[in-house]
């Protein structure tokens, strides 16, 4: 198994975690009472910042944490440039992430065409960054091990 397919699996993984860690957390903390309150656009406001800040923070720290056990475990240095291939998968993972990332987001607002809580939208945008996220690595991980 080369780097960029471990790399993708620890990535995916991470993700997983990260998110089902967040949503555990944030859950007990959703307000109780009137929906469409604003303690409950302020909590849905803070969930999606929080989990942004989170999961960059997290994909930062999983990275070089992922580096150093790369190197200890097998002596090799990371890949310090990216080839053609290289860069045809991150392209294909890039757009399969932003297609479902803006299916997500088209479906949230259809969810406020059909007039259905806001609850709904957020938790379809949400659902959606955290699906493209995994549609990011997976394709990686796809094109690595198949080919481009």
């Amino acid at each position: 198994m080369i780097y960029q397919e471990k790399k993708s699996i620890v990535s995916l993984i991470s993700t997983i975690i990260i998110f089902g860690a967040y949503c555990a957390y944030m859950y007990p903390q959703y307000p109780d009472g009137v929906q469409e309150s604003t303690e409950t656009f302020r909590f849905w406001g803070s969930f999606v910042l929080i989990l942004t800040l989170v999961s960059i923070v997290a994909h930062i720290v999983n990275s070089i944490a992922f580096n150093i056990v790369f190197r200890i475990t097998t002596g090799e240095k990371e890949p310090s440039f990216a080839d053609e291939m290289d860069k045809i998968i991150e392209l294909r993972s890039f757009r399969n992430s932003f297609f479902v990332f803006v299916l997500g987001f088209l479906l949230a607002m259809g969810s406020l065409v059909i007039e259905q809580p806001l609850q709904v939208m957020f938790v379809i945008l949400i659902i959606s960054g955290f699906i493209s996220d995994v549609t990011g690595s997976v394709t990686k991980l796809y094109h690595y091990r198949k080919g481009v």
